[in-house]
């Protein structure tokens, strides 16, 4: 296979949906696109019923080219990451790995055009982000819950706004940003450094305001990014948890118990905010994404510093602090069903807790005069008791059943 080819059966497969957010290569499978969550087969000329172990292994060499970093990876660990440009079409992030002994990819489409915070059409607060000098910011949530689009929206915040040095470090490299006010230096791992603690620890060498690391994955990426938070440098990063509670234990968990005392200290100290995100099916198609927000007070420094107890859960922390801006899922989930953004059962299916979102959903179906009750299914019926070892005048008295 060459590379025309594989770019006219890469066209195919995004052409064959409105929206298309991934493209599958798997062996006795034919090809698939998933759209709005949904996993399709895309039909081809000529067509293709199953894909053979040669084809998958051909497309998988055609997107690697002549790269020996992801080349080895693949052999020696059994996966690698890398980057795709569809000429004019689309961009792509690449995962190739091996099971049962052939290979698979799955291509994420990414979006070429550089997000806006507007865009996103999240809550205000998310406008301080940018606006951060130094400290800590993660942003978490599951694989294709949109952490590197909301990243790529604050990196462009600050890059209209703000005359400083950013440098980036991905894996792969997927929104590629434009110098305006700002400087940016983009390194992709395997091709400009070799582990994100290296690229991190060269990073602080490079004279930037602002640092990206794609993902926080082991305890000496977020040492070295603790110190630059530190040190007066704005960092920001990812973390696959689901909410602000489970990202301060999954970095608590990273060291041993000797060593979290201290970082508890060092993490109150530079944590600025974390934002986590659910991508849900909205009404009429599509996905929207619901998102919980955790700031920087002195009830989460102290939670961080102690942890949770009764009473001062990150949770419960939120919630008190909604006047101000933060929110739970449980809050996304509630405004996003009365504007009629998702259903009742869409908000009940994500939301962290279902009493209060129960409770809520029944609130805002009384004010717009709604049932929130089904009593079509209640009947009474009067049954008659008697005994007939007395006489009809000392009957029992007639009782109620509800069927």
């Amino acid at each position: 296979m060459r590379r025309p080819e594989l770019d006219h059966l890469l066209t195919t497969m995004l052409d064959s949906q409105s929206e298309v957010s991934d493209l599958l290569f798997t062996v006795d499978k034919p090809l698939q696109v998933e759209s709005f969550g949904e996993l399709l087969h895309v039909p081809s000329d000529p067509p293709i019923e199953k894909l053979t172990p040669f084809q998958t292994e051909m497309v998988a060499l055609n997107l690697m080219g002549d790269n020996q970093w992801h080349i080895t990876d693949l052999i020696h660990r059994g996966s690698c990451d890398t980057a795709y440009t569809l000429t004019d079409k689309a961009r792509f992030r690449i995962n190739i790995f091996s099971q049962r002994g052939n290979y698979s990819i799955v291509l994420r489409k990414l979006n070429t055009d550089i997000p806006t915070l507007e865009w996103l059409q999240f809550p205000d607060i998310i406008q301080q982000i940018p606006r951060e000098k130094t400290g800590l910011v993660l942003v978490t949530g599951a694989t294709g819950s949109g952490k590197s689009t909301t990243l790529a929206a604050v990196l462009n915040e600050i890059n209209h706004t703000r005359p400083v040095h950013i440098v980036t470090l991905e894996d792969p490299v997927e929104f590629v940003h434009s110098h305006d006010r700002a400087t940016f230096n983009q390194r992709e791992l395997g091709t400009d450094f070799d582990t994100f603690s290296g690229g991190l620890r060269a990073a602080l060498r490079q004279a930037p305001k602002v640092i990206l690391v794609g993902e926080m994955r082991d305890r000496e990426t977020v040492k070295i990014a603790l110190s630059a938070a530190e040190t007066g440098h704005l960092v920001l990063s990812t973390l696959h948890t689901i909410d602000a509670g489970q990202t301060i234990n999954r970095i608590l968990g990273m060291f041993e118990p000797d060593e979290q005392e201290q970082i508890r200290v060092r993490l109150a100290d530079t944590l600025r905010w974390v934002l986590s995100q659910r991508l849900v099916p909205r009404e009429g198609g599509g996905r929207h994404a619901l998102v919980e927000i955790m700031g920087s007070n002195l009830r989460t420094q102290e939670s961080i510093r102690l942890g949770e107890t009764e009473g001062k859960s990150f949770y419960e922390i939120i919630e008190a602090s909604q006047p101000f801006g933060w929110r739970t899922f449980d809050h996304s989930a509630l405004e996003a069903f009365e504007k009629g953004t998702i259903s009742e059962e869409t908000a009940m299916l994500y939301c962290t807790k279902r009493g209060p979102v129960t409770r809520g959903i029944d609130n805002l179906k009384k004010a717009r005069g709604e049932s929130t009750t089904n009593g079509n299914s209640l009947r009474m019926k009067f049954i008659q008791e008697t005994k007939t070892a007395k006489p009809a005048a000392s009957s029992a008295p007639a009782t109620l059943k509800l069927k």
